[in-house]
């Protein structure tokens, strides 16, 4: 399970840096679509990034879990 959750975490934290990066090239095309937030809002984008990588997590965390309790054998011959 530790396995499924660090590559799960790698994947969402550079997914997070390439959005990060990609907004903040495009926060001049954004500043006219907010309202009453600025288009590099550090909390925003803290809590949008906090928000992904639950998810992430979340999502890993269940089939992980089937996949343990599965013993070796029964899961490679399973098709």
């Amino acid at each position: 399970m530790r396995l499924a959750f660090k590559q799960s975490l790698a994947m969402a934290l550079s997914g997070i840096a390439l959005g990060i990066a990609g907004s903040l090239a495009l926060s001049r095309i954004l500043r006219g679509m907010l309202f009453d937030v600025r288009a590099t809002d550090p909390g925003t984008f803290a809590l949008v990034a906090a928000g992904l990588v639950g998810v992430a997590l979340v999502a890993r965390y269940l089939p992980a879990r089937r996949a343990a309790r599965l013993g070796p054998a029964r899961a490679l011959r399973q098709p």
